[in-house]
């Protein structure tokens, strides 16, 4: 089943259940395919554009908490962790610290990555292997572990 389809899907039954807020953060996801649709590229939209969409909401929720946060506005930042949480029920199982590690470590010996200066090779190597699977943070926080 593709993302519009399970959108639409579970869209109807937020609807039926008054879920306000997994109404609002579907109707978001909604609203970001219909944009892709008519941005007139006439590209069907593909997995990695979905990841690439879901990875950006789910990026504006995190630093919206951040900022509630530092601003003692918990409320919102509570409805914007509901938010995320709800994104990343469409996003694919991230991966824990310690497997991001491990294929850290498998993807440096391939590309022969062993101290700071092979930050270059690593990084981008890194950061396409483990697309939507793990926040960029986290992955150069553990690049730069690995490499020191």
């Amino acid at each position: 089943m593709s993302l519009k389809d399970k959108i639409n899907d579970d869209l109807k039954a937020a609807m039926k259940a008054k879920d306000k807020i997994r109404l609002e953060t579907i109707r978001s996801i909604r609203a970001l395919i219909l944009e892709f649709e008519k941005s007139g590229t006439d590209k069907e939209l593909t997995l990695e554009d979905e990841i690439k969409m879901l990875t950006a909401a789910a990026k504006k929720r995190k630093e919206a908490i951040e900022q509630f946060d530092n601003a003692g506005r918990t409320e919102l930042a509570e409805k914007e962790k509901a938010e995320l949480a709800i994104i990343h029920e469409y996003l694919p199982k991230q991966l824990t610290d310690e497997e991001v590690e491990a294929e850290i470590r498998k993807i440096a010996d391939e590309v022969g990555a062993k101290e700071k200066s092979d930050f270059p090779k690593l990084m981008p190597a890194a950061i396409k292997a483990l697309k939507g699977k793990a926040d960029g943070k986290v992955i150069k926080g553990i690049v730069d572990k690995i490499l020191s």
